[in-house]
């Protein structure tokens, strides 16, 4: 077994108003061609899916975390992106001798030596990594949730609070992807 390997972990999808936030644990490993990888958020989305596909299949290991949005009223944001974390990093089986750094301010509880490291997207190789993987893995599944609810358009806003979006929350009501407990639905919600 590998040791004193790295596993970046990076979050997606604290900010919208509707979906899961989505958690990705990546090990690169000593032997991955790391060149190209930075922030999601600085990346075009057409690069991010080459990356993506890239990592998932150079990668030693990646795995996801996700909290849904009733899980994200129950618990609030920053504790549901602490637990997808979690689920992430306890979905790299068989690793046991790495270290995790994460984006961030705070890291979540688990069984390995942690450090957070403020702005490590764009640091850290595997941060990056997992700040694709998060991001690409949570636009496919908004993608997919606009299929079921394509009055919303969520494939072009991803749940962030866009004009059009809280537009679409004002005429058509809220569906079950949602977050109740998010401002500006809160205020809404509290206005019925």
């Amino acid at each position: 077994m590998h040791t004193n390997l790295i596993c970046g972990v990076d979050e997606a999808g604290r900010g919208p108003l509707a979906g899961p936030v989505y958690a990705a644990a990546v090990i690169l490993g000593p032997d991955f061609a790391s060149e190209g990888l930075r922030d999601s958020k600085k990346i075009s989305e057409s690069k991010r899916y080459t990356l993506a596909a890239h990592i998932k299949k150079n990668a030693l290991a990646w795995s996801l975390g996700i909290c849904s949005a009733s899980e994200i009223d129950e618990l609030n944001i920053h504790q549901a992106t602490l637990l997808a974390m979690r689920r992430a990093i306890e979905g790299l089986n068989g690793y046991t001798s790495i270290k995790i750094l994460v984006d961030g301010l705070f890291c979540p509880k688990v069984d390995h030596p942690c450090e957070a490291i403020v702005k490590g997207d764009d640091k850290v190789a595997e941060i990056s990594a997992a700040s694709i993987i998060a991001k690409t893995e949570r636009d496919l599944e908004m993608i997919e949730i606009d299929k079921i609810y394509p009055k919303y358009q969520f494939k072009k806003h991803k749940g962030y609070p866009t004009k059009l979006h809280i537009e679409m929350i004002k005429y058509e009501g809220l569906c079950e992807y949602h977050r109740r407990s998010f401002s500006p639905i809160k205020e809404m919600l509290a206005l019925y």
